[in-house]
Parts: C-alpha cells; sequence; structure tokens
C-alpha cells in the first residue's frame, strides 16, 4: 500500500481503541456457577442470541433474562456485573492519535458491534477518563451495530457505510483486531488491516496514511 491512497479510515472499537478481556465474563460466570460461557461467546464466534441483541433484535430484558436462567441462583445485579465485565478502559492515546488523523484531514468512523447494555457502560467508563466530547470529536460519524440493525463480518455493513457517507471502497481502510471481521470488509472491496494483539494503530498508521 502506498501512503496517500487512503482518504478514509473506518476504526473498530473493542481491542483497538477500548481495552476489553473476552475471558473475564466467562471467569465470572464460572464463579456464578456456569462453565459453559465460553462454548457462547467468543472474539470468533457466539450463540445466536447475541447477534441479536448487537442487532437490536431482542431487548436488554430479554437478553439479562437468558443470562440470568444460566445462573438461576445469582441476582440481576451479579449477571449484569459479569456481562460488562469484559469492558476494562479507554485508550486516550489512540484516541488522540485518530483525533490526530482526522485533524490532519482524513475521514475517521468508528464501526462496533456492541449492544445498548455495554454502550452505557463504556460511555459511562469513556466519560470517567477523559472528555466524552473529545472522544466524539475524534470520528466524522460513530456506528453501533445495534443502532444501524446489523454487524460485522458482513460486507453488507461496510457497503452501507460507505453509501451513507460517500465513500470510496478503494480509498477506505478498515482496521480491527478480529480476523473474521477483516475479512468481510476485503469482500466488500476495502483495503484491511488485522490489528495484531499489543499492536497500536498509533504504531502502524504510517504504513497507510501521510501525516
Amino acid at each position: 500500500m502506498i501512503p496517500g491512497q487512503i482518504r478514509n479510515i473506518i476504526f473498530d472499537f473493542g481491542g483497538v481503541l477500548f481495552e476489553i478481556d473476552y475471558d473475564l465474563p466467562a471467569q465470572a460466570f464460572e464463579k456464578l456457577g456456569f462453565f459453559g460461557y465460553r462454548e457462547t461467546y467468543t472474539q470468533a464466534h457466539q450463540n445466536p442470541i447475541y447477534d441479536l441483541l448487537e442487532t437490536g433484535k431482542v431487548s436488554n430484558e430479554e437478553f439479562l433474562n437468558y443470562l440470568h436462567s444460566l445462573v438461576p441462583h445469582a441476582t440481576e445485579a451479579q449477571v449484569a456485573h459479569a456481562w460488562n465485565v469484559i469492558l476494562l478502559h479507554i485508550m486516550p492515546e489512540e484516541v488522540t492519535h485518530v483525533k490526530r488523523i482526522r485533524d490532519a484531514g482524513y475521514r475517521t468512523f468508528l464501526l462496533s458491534n456492541t449492544n445498548a447494555i455495554h454502550v452505557t457502560e463504556f460511555e459511562r467508563m469513556i466519560a470517567e477518563t477523559m472528555d466524552f466530547e473529545f472522544f466524539r470529536s475524534a470520528f466524522e460519524a460513530i456506528y453501533y451495530s445495534n443502532v444501524i440493525g446489523f454487524r460485522k463480518p458482513h460486507p453488507e455493513i461496510f457497503l452501507q457505510i460507505c453509501d451513507w457517507n460517500n465513500l470510496n471502497v478503494k480509498e477506505t481502510l478498515f482496521i480491527d483486531d478480529s480476523e473474521q471481521h477483516v475479512l468481510g470488509a476485503a469482500k466488500a472491496g476495502l483495503h484491511t488491516h488485522h490489528l495484531k494483539p499489543g499492536q497500536r494503530i498509533s504504531a502502524i498508521m504510517k504504513q497507510w496514511i501521510d501525516y
């Protein structure tokens, strides 16, 4: 890739700008007595009910009731905590780097597979760590799967975002830490970068753009 060809960057959220740990919910549910959580929800695969939650097709209450059915002796607060414990913290230096990229003239977007329960929690956590309006200002637009009704890795989601924003797929880069999402974006014709564990966007962006 020759720097200068990319004009638009779509960033994933969890694992790229916000630190998460997929193993922590499994540990939390095991403490509550359910030992099969890893078979229901991982970075690569998940039970269909999680897909429905992430596309806004089941309510928070319906989903939490499902989780509660896995650990019926737990309290509602314990169930909600076990679900949210995946969320660790925002990475302010990475958000600042995205803002710098946007200020340099590139069009920047955020695209996250997420759900209303997590959105409430991580937006609260962001606001406690940094100026939330600064976070929002790093992106021209923010897209949550539960709001727009479809999720990665389906190529249609990338094509829809490009259509909504008049983006040329050949000038658009997508960055994600999940391989299946990167493959979906590539099928849609976007340039892609699979962010490996421990990699930071601040360390890899010079491969793609001049700023």
